[in-house]
């Protein structure tokens, strides 16, 4: 962004789900509509809040080990250290992470706070998930797509109905990296808690917040084609390689990596 182009303005009477995630994860950032939100949810919905946050590290800090030096981080949220390319630069200094989000809020935090170390490069662009032309045609001006990249979808794709084809925008994505990429993926469930999920989805309405949990197999179909890094598709907390395992714990959310052929 350049000093010439004016700010976008943030819409503070409408919840968004960046900022009542930010309020889940004991963040500063976010205005009194998704604080009303946030005290409407269950005490789960703040550990699933974290349990996404440390699968994102597991995840991210896994590929960087593996020698992936590309991300494309699409609902970013609002910074809440450490950011992923903080993860992965500690192992790939010289990484390049694309940053994505539709809540102009996020972007002012990105400018301040999502700043690369010399060897690398951070980068963010203003743009929904539902136009991912735009949002690759971005990302093609900072990463190789010659190369291995990551694509992370965290939290993400449940705020997608199946009315706008969640399946056919994730395959836009992954068609157009190069073999050898890899996507990161976590959503909730709709049939691990049935009742949880039920109650989650009707405050988040409440909020004007619309909410698609989906089942495993719904889930597992954003994966179609791709080769699952082991466990596979499992909970958030079942999911980890190359860390320290995570405690047992119970969780709500589906989880999983998997290698683009």
């Amino acid at each position: 962004m350049t000093a010439e182009t004016p700010s976008p303005r943030i819409d503070t009477s409408r919840p968004h789900p960046a900022r009542v995630y930010d309020w889940l994860l004991g963040g500063k950032d976010n205005y009194p509509v998704d604080e009303a939100v946030g005290q409407m949810l269950p005490p789960e919905a703040h550990e699933g809040a974290r349990q996404n946050r440390e699968f994102m590290h597991r995840a991210a800090a896994w590929l960087a080990a593996e020698g992936i030096d590309q991300f494309l981080d699409i609902g970013t949220g609002i910074p809440t250290e450490p950011n992923l390319h903080q993860i992965v630069q500690r192992v790939r200094p010289e990484a390049r992470i694309v940053y994505t989000d539709n809540d102009p809020i996020v972007l002012r935090h990105a400018e301040a706070l999502l700043i690369s170390r010399p060897e690398g490069a951070t980068d963010y662009i203003e743009a929904d998930v539902r136009q991912p032309g735009q949002i690759l045609e971005h990302a093609r001006g900072v990463l190789d797509f010659d190369r291995p990249i990551a694509l992370s979808l965290i939290a993400l794709m449940h705020f997608i109905s199946d009315e706008q084809d969640p399946y056919a925008i994730v395959g836009e994505l992954i068609g157009a990296l190069p073999s050898g990429s890899w996507l990161v993926l976590s959503h909730a469930s709709s049939d691990i808690f049935p009742e949880l999920a039920v109650q989650v989805t009707e405050q988040y309405a409440q909020g004007g917040i619309r909410l698609s949990f989906r089942g495993r197999a719904q889930v597992a179909r954003f994966f179609d084609g791709l080769e699952f890094a082991e466990p596979g598709l499992v909970t958030a907390t079942e999911w980890f390689k190359g860390t320290e395992t995570p405690e047992p714990e119970t969780s709500a959310i589906y989880a999983g990596v998997a290698r683009i052929r």
